[in-house]
């Protein structure tokens, strides 16, 4: 019973849109965004560390260490970088 109660808390959970928002308008308040920009960005923000983490697991298994380290960290993200830009 606790694991469905746990999963129905994580559903629940929202996208911090105010922070979000927030951000947006202190560091570029010349941009006009559409309404649902926010989950959008947000939801590639998610993606990119979902990435992240699969990516650094791979390289901890490759190396034969059961811990992820900095190392692992810091090269998968330069992989994935690579990628996203084209």
């Amino acid at each position: 019973m606790a694991v469905s109660t746990t999963l129905s808390k994580r559903i629940k959970r929202r996208a911090p849109r105010a922070f979000l928002r927030r951000t947006f308008k202190q560091k570029k308040p010349h941009l006009r965004l559409e309404t649902d920009c926010d989950l959008l960005i947000h939801l590639n923000c998610l993606l990119f560390v979902h990435r992240l983490a699969e990516e650094s697991r791979i390289n901890a298994c490759e190396s034969k260490s059961r811990v992820i380290t900095n190392d692992h960290i810091l090269a998968a993200a330069k992989v994935i970088l690579k990628k996203s830009r084209g």
